[in-house]
């Protein structure tokens, strides 16, 4: 990937000796650091934070002892996993960098040999989130995102106005653009339209006339449903966030003979619980947000002709816009159909299980490229110029996230860790599952949900086997709870994009989203053993 746009210029030939970089001149005499500025430039708190990562793995190497007889690679695999969080809680080193390390850490450290952790950054999940990604892309570049947030919000823009069935319109159209690409760029992709809509009413600020408290109050639910729809629509599918394509790509490297977590068996558990929760952050948000009376101060300024309007700027759906739809519904077609229940096969058996989603993905993907826009000539649906703005960081996150479950569990460290949890042996599954939430809930709200993931899910799995219980029923209460990141501004980029709004302040999240955390805590622990256990009954006898 290049960092910028570099041009070069040949003149002529004989500017073959001519350097390749331009000469700068400095014309201001250069200033001499005293010792002090040059120790004070040295032991920045950045510079010590890049630090603090070596020498953390140093002291766990040299120091730390294991029980056991060959411990030395699972005691290197500690020390590595130390390195690789230090930096990642810190952000001493840009994340995607760090996601990197151990493509040179783990073989340098005797772990595993640089072909075998390479293959944890390209498998069928990694595949799976490229083809969803461009997909996205395209969805965003002809603004069918926009068409569709416009068309359900007009049917929820009745007369006279109803404030909490608007505010139940811009949250669902948000969770459902949620399930089908990440979301973040769900928030990025919404919030313009949802702040396009707050554009028509009155504000404090530029307004001499008297706002209504009403009219305030909205903003701030819109704010707020935006970006907590956001995030519990993806909680519905694997591509709606990547905690849940890292759950999956665990759970695929620490059970390669189990059968592998589908896109349909993660959606009939994830959508019924997205559900539950989506409906208690509306019933916050009307409480809250929707005084009685609320419809009639909004009215005057909201109005089903104001979206007509817009809806009519975009003009008719063209070719192109009505390719992409159809490839995207055909990709989501066979995305639920690969793998339906046990007594009715999907049409992954035709082809023996060698396909999996990652495989309709890039097939579906593929087709923007070939498939002609007829806005140009000889214009295809997507070109390469296009997906420029691929999340490369997530790709590499996750590729670092499947490296460190392979290597925990190679190294012996996994072993090493479940003989340290024999006391949880006789813990109720009850009392164990809404911790397990809680505590991924409150570590995410510090560091990013992929982050938190990756570092609980491989303790989790050594905790469900000292337990004797299903690695899954600890698993996914872990790594939804990471995805509660609902209380701080930086809990997640999706809720930065709600906050520098300016509609929305710490408390409104605070106030919003602790109910929502506790709510979603209670549906996890219920729904896991009962309806998790039936959906994941094929994963090893959950």
């Amino acid at each position: 990937m290049n960092g910028g746009d570099v041009t070069v210029a040949v003149t002529g030939s004989d500017d073959l000796k001519s350097p390749l970089l331009p000469v700068v001149h400095n014309e201001e005499p250069f200033e001499r650091e005293t010792v002090g500025q040059q120790l004070r430039a040295i032991f920045a708190p950045k510079n010590c934070y890049i630090a603090l990562g070596p020498l953390l793995c140093a002291v766990v190497c040299l120091c730390v002892r294991l029980g056991g007889d060959d411990t030395k690679t699972a005691k290197n695999m500690l020390g590595v996993l130390a390195w690789m969080f230090a930096w990642w809680l810190t952000e001493a080193v840009p994340m995607p960098i760090t996601s990197m390390t151990p493509l040179f850490l783990f073989p340098l450290f005797g772990i595993s040999a640089a072909d075998v952790v390479a293959d944890s950054y390209m498998d069928d999940v990694i595949s799976l989130v490229l083809g969803s990604f461009i997909l996205a892309l395209a969805v965003e570049h002809y603004n069918i995102h926009r068409r569709l947030a416009l068309n359900i919000t007009l049917v929820f823009c009745v007369e006279p106005l109803n404030a909490p069935l608007l505010l139940l319109g811009i949250c669902a159209t948000t969770a459902f653009v949620s399930m089908w690409m990440h979301n973040v760029a769900a928030a990025v992709m919404m919030m313009p339209v949802a702040t396009g809509i707050l554009q028509r009413l009155p504000s404090s600020s530029s307004s001499s006339e008297v706002v209504p408290p009403a009219v305030g109050k909205f903003c701030r639910a819109v704010v707020l449903g935006v970006i907590y729809s956001a995030a519990v629509g993806g909680m519905s599918t694997l591509t709606g966030t990547g905690v849940n394509l890292i759950l999956v790509g665990m759970w695929k490297s620490y059970f390669p003979e189990a059968d592998p977590i589908s896109f349909s068996q993660w959606f009939f558990f994830g959508f019924p619980l997205a559900l539950c929760i989506f409906v208690v952050l509306w019933g916050v948000l009307c409480v809250m947000y929707c005084p009685k009376g609320a419809g009639k101060a909004l009215s005057p300024y909201l109005h089903k002709s104001h979206l007509k309007r817009e809806l009519e700027l975009l003009g008719p759906m063209n070719f192109a816009e009505k390719m992409v739809l159809a490839v995207f519904g055909g990709l989501v077609l066979l995305w639920m159909t690969r793998n339906i229940t046990d007594d009715i096969p999907g049409w992954g058996v035709i082809f023996n299980g060698r396909a999996g989603d990652g495989t309709v993905s890039v097939m579906m993907a593929t087709l923007l490229f070939i498939i002609p826009s007829k806005i140009k000539k000889g214009e295809k649906l997507m070109d390469w110029s296009k997906c420029k703005k691929l999340p490369w960081n997530i790709v590499l996150l996750l590729g670092a996230g499947f490296a460190i479950a392979d290597g925990v569990r190679t190294s012996g460290l996994a072993e090493v860790l479940s003989k340290g949890l024999v006391f949880l042996e006789t813990a109720p599954y009850w009392a164990i599952a809404p911790t397990v939430c809680l505590i991924a809930a409150t570590i995410t709200e510090f560091t990013s949900n992929n982050a938190t993931t990756t570092l609980l899910v491989p303790l989790l799995i050594e905790i469900a086997k000292t337990m004797g219980i299903h690695p899954l029923l600890l698993m996914v209460p872990g790594a939804i709870g990471a995805q509660f990141a609902f209380l701080l501004p930086t809990g997640t980029p999706s809720n930065v994009v709600g906050f520098t709004t300016g509609h929305i302040e710490i408390k409104d999240m605070i106030m919003t989203g602790f109910p929502l955390k506790i709510a979603g805590t209670i549906f996890l622990s219920i729904l896991m053993p009962t309806l998790g256990a039936y959906v994941f009954a094929s994963k090893g006898g959950v």
